[in-house]
């Protein structure tokens, strides 16, 4: 009688986040950073219609990397979680950190029980009424979260790029500086010595959440306006 395959609990959670790392850090960056009236998110992204940008509720807004049919599932499940909360209790009552938590329940469930973990990494945000009430929350294919300040880099050469963001962002930026620091952060070259790419704005998506609209403050930057905004 052979012996039966065993597969120590680390060794088999070690596998797992490997895996899941190593499908994320195929997908492009996605960069997101706080300025002075809101929330910038930007990605290089070919497509008009497979956005890895998403408005969630109201003040919310979603970024991700990863597999797109999993993350996709993710902010649908996402906009139902905040649609239910919101009818049954007040719209003010939807939240970026009550989104969070119920996103890193889903991942850490599937993290330890699936045998495949979602190859997929989140950004949750959500403009305040000031600056100082901003919250962007970080979830790892894991189920574990982090509370961001000001900016976050996920996907791709994450420490790389979120060092470049680490030396020129600072508090108070406009949204036409903050979204040159993105576009020249995801242009960063991956190795020393490479050549930095100029990513033009037909290959970028870019979205806001402006917290000088009265309500939806998700709007999406495209065309011309990205344009003038990005000269």
């Amino acid at each position: 009688m052979s012996m039966p395959f065993y597969v120590s609990p680390e060794q088999l959670m070690k596998d797992r986040a490997d895996y899941a790392r190593k499908g994320i850090a195929r997908g492009r960056s996605v960069v997101v950073l706080q300025y002075d009236d809101g929330i910038a998110f930007a990605t290089e992204n070919a497509s008009r219609a497979l956005h890895k940008i998403s408005e969630i509720y109201d003040r919310i807004g979603f970024g991700a990397v990863g597999k797109y049919n999993e993350f996709e599932n993710l902010r649908v499940a996402g906009v139902r979680y905040a649609d239910l909360r919101g009818y049954s209790y007040d719209r003010v009552d939807v939240t970026a950190r009550g989104l969070a938590n119920a996103y890193a329940q889903t991942l850490g469930t599937v993290f330890t029980t699936e045998s495949k973990p979602l190859e997929v990494e989140i950004v949750v945000a959500e403009v305040g009424q000031q600056a100082s009430g901003d919250q962007i929350y970080r979830l790892a294919y894991d189920g574990s979260v982090t509370d961001e300040h000001g900016y976050v880099v996920m996907g791709g050469q994450a420490e790389r790029l979120g060092t470049l963001v680490t030396e020129e962002w600072r508090a108070g930026m406009t949204l036409p500086e903050v979204l040159g620091l993105a576009v020249r952060t995801l242009g960063a070259p991956a190795e020393d010595g490479g050549e930095h790419r100029a990513i033009p704005a037909s290959q970028l998506e870019v979205a806001v959440l402006d917290r000088t609209r009265p309500r939806r403050t998700f709007r999406r930057l495209a065309g011309a306006l990205l344009e003038d905004l990005l000269d």
